[in-house]
């Protein structure tokens, strides 16, 4: 079976990049910087389902990412969650957070409304998120 990205997630989220195991992308919320890591693995909804190895290299891919995020962004807190309540397939948030940001301290999930991104904002995220990793 091939590995197919999940629509809402391939409608809410740039590509960045392809890691070793995870599809790298940015959520179209300028409001945080947001990145989301999905494993390249059909049908699977959460980590556990993953043989040991993948998931070994989703929690390197998460460290990488989160790292790249900090230094871009220079935040405070990195909050990395897979919570997959509306979006079944498996895939992990890493967001930058910090005190004083519309949501804080609380989740960023349904607070108030989306800000997408400008199409070349975006890109220029994506590029230094790239850059650092």
């Amino acid at each position: 079976m091939m590995f197919e990205l999940d629509s809402k997630l391939a409608a809410d989220t740039f590509s960045i990049a392809r890691l070793g195991l995870c599809d790298l992308r940015l959520m179209n919320d300028r409001r945080w910087p947001w990145l989301i890591l999905v494993p390249q693995r059909p049908n699977i909804c959460e980590i556990h389902e993953m043989t040991p190895l993948d998931q070994t290299m989703l929690t390197f891919e998460a460290g990488i990412a989160a790292q790249a995020l900090k230094t871009v962004v220079n935040c405070e807190k990195i909050n990395t969650a897979a919570i997959g309540n509306i979006v079944r397939q498996l895939h992990l948030h890493v967001i930058a957070r910090n005190s004083g940001d519309p949501a804080w301290p609380g989740p960023v999930w349904g607070f108030g409304k989306r800000e997408p991104y400008e199409e070349k904002e975006a890109k220029a995220f994506a590029n230094a998120i790239l850059k650092a990793i």
